[in-house]
């Protein structure tokens, strides 16, 4: 695999992250570690978790830490190697500090994923969801604290928009505080609503590290019309995490798998390749439970995609709608 940059940091990782929330369950401790080994031996140089995951145990204000304290044990002798993510914000207990990016809640959990991580910086700290309630301003000095104190590297946010982001660039400048480089969202080729805020992302050197690039299993080819799920899909064993199945979504999938056939590839790696070549693209964040979805998840980093393909594509999947050009024609 060719390393990609993580936005303006200067880090260089592997277009596939090793993501980690269902570690725990399904994914038992042991198998866990085994994983996480196999992808580092495999060249996967970024592993992306957070304090609230706990595998399918996880719900609302569930107290997290187990992915964390997995993840931990698995990098003992490894952490060199990797660039380790992990998140804030999540609700994790029923207390009015129990969540959010308020400075109490920052720098307490963060010292508590450093304990769990057992390691002493954390690469990558990333603020999991914004919160309404607490000036943006006020988030990125508890993240300038941490930097300080060498607790963490760099900071990125997860399910902000371009405009929550160009807020944070603005007053990191104004205020000379820790500037944002990447950007996880929720983003593939059935879920394309932030589409339009990939160029702001590359145009401002921000890293975009997608999850759910294979939509909960979706994109992964298994589920056909008509039948029930496999036994091992995420449909059967967490479906309430998978979207409904209906017909418009079967047309959408048939659609893809044809044109992943036409280039003789699984619809899986097809699905991450277009996911990879889109603008800022850094790293796809893929869950997996077994090492055949590690090697099949790694070998769509290698894979083009036909140009031809992608106007079909967009037929079949939508962009969301975008300004037109009345000036120099065009969208």
């Amino acid at each position: 695999m060719q390393l990609r940059p993580l936005g303006s940091s200067g880090l260089l990782v592997s277009p596939i992250c090793l993501g980690t929330m269902t570690f725990g369950t399904p994914v038992s401790e042991e198998e866990a570690i085994r994983l996480t080994h196999a992808a580092i031996d495999l060249g996967i140089n970024f592993i992306d978790t957070a304090n609230v995951y706990e595998g399918y145990a996880r719900y609302l204000g569930s107290p997290g830490g187990i992915a964390e304290e997995i993840v931990g044990k698995a990098l003992r002798d490894r952490r060199d190697r990797v660039i380790l993510a992990t998140k804030v914000a999540a609700p994790v207990g029923v207390g009015p500090q129990d969540r959010g990016l308020s400075a109490v809640h920052i720098l307490r959990e963060l010292d508590r994923s450093l304990k769990r991580l057992q390691t002493e910086t954390i690469d990558l700290y990333i603020i999991h969801w914004p919160d309404r309630y607490v000036p943006l301003e006020v988030t990125l000095r508890a993240i300038d604290t941490a930097v300080r104190q060498g607790k963490i590297r760099y900071f990125g946010a997860s399910n902000h928009s371009a405009w929550q982001l160009c807020e944070m660039l603005w007053l990191a400048d104004r205020n000379q505080l820790p500037r944002a480089i990447s950007s996880q969202i929720p983003f593939s080729l059935l879920r394309r609503e932030l589409q339009n805020d990939l160029p702001f992302c590359q145009q401002h050197s921000i890293g975009v590290t997608p999850y759910q690039s294979l939509q909960g299993g979706l994109l992964a080819g298994k589920y056909r019309r008509g039948q029930p799920p496999p036994a091992d899909s995420r449909a059967a064993e967490k479906p309430e995490w998978v979207w409904k199945q209906d017909d418009a979504l079967f047309d959408r999938l048939e659609g893809v798998a044809e044109l992943a056939a036409q280039a003789s590839v699984p619809m899986s790696q097809y699905s991450l390749a277009w996911t990879l070549a889109q603008p800022a693209m850094s790293s796809l964040i893929v869950g997996v439970k077994n090492l055949e979805q590690i090697q099949h998840a790694i070998a769509a980093a290698d894979l083009v995609i036909p140009a031809e393909h992608f106007p079909k594509l967009d037929a079949i999947c939508p962009p969301p709608w975008r300004q037109p050009d009345p000036v120099r024609g065009g969208m």
